[in-house]
């Protein structure tokens, strides 16, 4: 009982402990040069854990019959998705979401430090990686990618788990007692839709994925498993963005069109979502 009444009240965010950085060096003289500070964030983490653990599963995965690469091609190819999901995350979000404010200052665009990285441009991006790298390899790019969506959950659990640890990309007030006092978000709880995201976007999508990979067909059919991904993605998201507080710039452009930004990048994800599973399944499976 004491569980239940612990989560029917607000949390403040600083009772939990968490911080952004998980160590810090300060900053120190060497060579005639002052170094530093430096600090190792979770969030980087985040980033560097979801390829590293994406990678090892992936390879798992092309252990299996029908496998569309090689394992030596995909240590190759996590460069590639590398720079496809920092370059198209960061481009993504200079686009869709403060474009104004990168047009009067250009060189901004290229502190990543500062924050700011779209999913939605992410997700362009290593698309786009992708069908560069099979066409240089001479390899089917879908099939690449049903392989390639199945692992990016991973990715996506772990960075919003980091956005909650950095206090951050919090949620609307929920309008009662319950929900998270984040800091610089005021007195009111929040819905902390980071971990609905995470939770959604992330664990619920990766054991889909997962079932349909090792216990159906659909790794033998091109496009199913992206078709799932990106129906999943679009669903999840535009439910989620109901209790994400909207970007500040944007606030009036969700008040005019009734719907936030992330929402109206989403319905073309579940369009074409479904549009590719009902292609895949009109397929005959390729034989493993």
């Amino acid at each position: 009982m004491g569980v239940i009444e612990h989560f029917q009240a607000a949390v403040d965010f600083t009772t939990l402990g968490l911080r952004p950085e998980i160590f810090e060096l300060e900053a120190f003289e060497a060579f005639g040069r002052v170094w530093g500070p430096f600090a190792l964030r979770w969030y980087s983490l985040a980033y560097i854990g979801g390829i590293i653990l994406g990678w090892a599963y992936l390879k798992r995965m092309l252990r299996e019959p029908g496998a569309p690469m090689t394992g030596t091609q995909a240590d190759d190819f996590i460069t590639w998705a590398t720079l496809g999901i920092i370059g198209g995350g960061r481009l993504g979000y200079v686009l869709f979401y403060n474009l104004d404010q990168y047009l009067a200052q250009p060189l901004s665009i290229f502190a990543l430090w500062d924050g700011g990285m779209s999913f939605h441009g992410g997700a362009i991006g290593t698309l786009v990686a992708t069908i560069i790298f099979a066409r240089v390899n001479r390899l089917n790019w879908l099939r690449v990618f049903d392989y390639i969506v199945t692992v990016v959950p991973i990715g996506m659990f772990l960075g919003r788990c980091a956005n909650f640890v950095n206090g951050e990309l919090w949620g609307r007030t929920t309008g009662s007692d319950w929900g998270v006092i984040f800091p610089g978000a005021g007195a009111l709880p929040r819905y902390p839709s980071q971990l609905f995201e995470a939770v959604l976007e992330g664990l619920v999508l990766l054991a889909v994925l997962s079932w349909l990979f090792w216990r159906t067909d659909a790794r033998l059919r091109p496009g199913l498993l992206v078709g799932v991904f990106t129906f999943g993605m679009g669903v999840f998201r535009f439910i989620v963005e109901y209790y994400r507080e909207s970007d500040a710039q944007l606030v009036e452009f969700a008040e005019r069109t009734g719907l936030q930004m992330g929402q109206w990048l989403s319905l073309p994800m579940v369009l074409i979502g479904a549009l590719l599973i009902w292609l895949a399944l009109r397929r005959a499976p390729q034989p493993a």
